[in-house]
């Protein structure tokens, strides 16, 4: 079979966005999630997001010198290179080859900081320290002057100085053993790439009114951002856990811990809702049917044994028919079960069959191409699912018209209204998932 290479492979939406006149659902403000802004949006989440995993998985891979480590680094060189044709369709070519310049140019820090921690060398620490410190500089002020001012400099500042700070500290805590502490730092990191795209495509989506008639934050937006996330950050860890597993690291027991706090993000808005006995048999189908099924399948390699290996896919399978079917009944019919059912599988796929049996094969390029391709995929499920529930209650998400102006919010407390965020979305995901626990119940006491 031929090798995959590390190309590019997807073509962002945020340019399709601003080709095509603004939709007809925005024109009269019925509730959805696919609009030229939410595509912006969407296109941030997903490229930011990207390049905080790729960033601190590539120095991981670099520090421990893992087989791998160089194709990882080249993904999230590539990662930048995706961004380009994203960021010159808003601005033209010559302010996406500025954009590349420098965003690209501050991945190259990387490899200083990994290999200042394996020789000791505090001079190139503070070496590389210093060019963190230029980037800042340099990458708010573009943005400041793109924007026309929309995302000030010392809020871009602020959030991009926090984001260096959060990939160093997750690297820090690595290499010194404390991997508690560089996970949580990890899920805090990761959000916060959903905090600057936020702010981001809200200063462009204010810059340019004539290509945006409903605002980047609109309640069916932030749905879609919402899953986004959580389905982003599940296959990241995921991916990363099982890699982790089969490598036997260290480091393995918190990567499914950090999986774990993604699951009880779920379960914590189905507790807030429906209460704790919910919540609870949320947590043991989502876990048993799913997330355990994935471990099964890393202990079933390392053992070598095939039969359980199979009957470990077997679980993801009927799963898969189990939650699409659900999804159908739930979101009636606008998420109908066979697209579900298709997509669940594909997610799979890309996770399991791909991206983790073409790295036990030791083929780096194909299992991080096929990374890439998953983690891009969440996204259209967040896009997919978001649009399911914002057409059965459009009642919950009705838009606005744009603001005439920017709310003076900056970045200031954007963690604290990321959750409330996170909870006002997953209240409604929630009551979904909290509907397919019953209906599972049901059908076993049936049986």
């Amino acid at each position: 079979m031929k090798k995959k290479t590390l190309n590019k492979i997807v073509a962002p939406a945020l340019a399709l966005g601003l080709l095509v006149p603004v939709n007809a659902q925005a024109a009269d403000h019925t509730p959805t999630a696919s609009t030229p802004a939410g595509d912006l949006r969407a296109t941030l989440d997903q490229l930011l997001s990207e390049h905080y995993v790729l960033a601190v998985t590539s120095m991981m891979k670099g520090y421990d010198e893992a087989a791998d480590a160089e194709v990882a680094e080249q993904a999230l060189d590539q990662n930048a290179l995706d961004m380009t044709p994203a960021i010159s369709s808003i601005y033209g070519e010559e302010g996406g080859m500025k954009f590349e310049e420098i965003f690209r140019g501050h991945n190259d820090y990387s490899a200083d900081f990994v290999e200042a921690a394996k020789s000791d060398n505090q001079e190139l620490r503070m070496e590389a320290e210093a060019e963190v410190d230029e980037f800042v500089e340099e990458f708010s002020t573009f943005l400041d002057a793109a924007t026309e001012g929309n995302l000030p400099k010392e809020a871009a500042a602020d959030a991009l100085e926090l984001h260096e700070d959060q990939v160093l500290s997750v690297f820090d805590n690595y290499v010194e053993g404390d991997y508690e502490e560089a996970y949580m730092t990890f899920r805090e990191g990761y959000k916060h790439m959903f905090n600057i795209s936020k702010a981001l495509s809200g200063a462009i989506v204010t810059q340019m009114p004539d290509k945006f008639t409903t605002g980047a934050d609109t309640p069916a937006v932030e749905l879609r951002s919402t899953l986004n996330s959580l389905a982003g950050e599940h296959f990241a860890l995921a991916a990363i856990g099982m890699q982790k597993g089969y490598d036997q690291a260290e480091d393995y027991d918190y990567v499914t811990w950090a999986e774990d706090q993604n699951t009880l993000d779920f379960k914590a808005a189905i507790a807030s809702v429906y209460g704790d006995e919910g919540a609870a048999q949320f947590e043991k189908v989502w876990n048993s049917d799913h997330i355990t099924a994935q471990g099964d399948i890393v202990a079933a390699t390392l053992e070598g044994d095939e039969a359980k290996i199979e009957e470990a896919r077997m679980r993801l399978d009927q799963f898969a028919v189990d939650f699409s079917t659900f999804l159908d009944a739930a979101t009636e019919g606008n998420l109908p079960q066979a697209a579900g059912e298709e997509a669940i599988k594909q997610h799979e796929t890309l996770l399991v069959l791909d991206t983790f049996d073409q790295y036990v094969a030791g083929d780096a390029e194909a299992a991080w191409m096929s990374f890439r391709e998953g983690y891009a995929f969440m996204f259209g499920v967040g896009e997919t699912l978001g649009n399911a529930i914002v057409t059965q209650m459009p009642d919950k998400f009705e838009e606005t018209m744009m603001p005439e102006e920017m709310p003076e919010t900056g970045l200031g407390g954007a963690q604290e209204q990321s959750m409330n965020t996170l909870y006002a979305g997953l209240a409604v995901l929630g009551g979904i998932l909290l509907a397919f626990v019953t209906l599972r119940k049901r059908k076993v006491s049936e049986q």
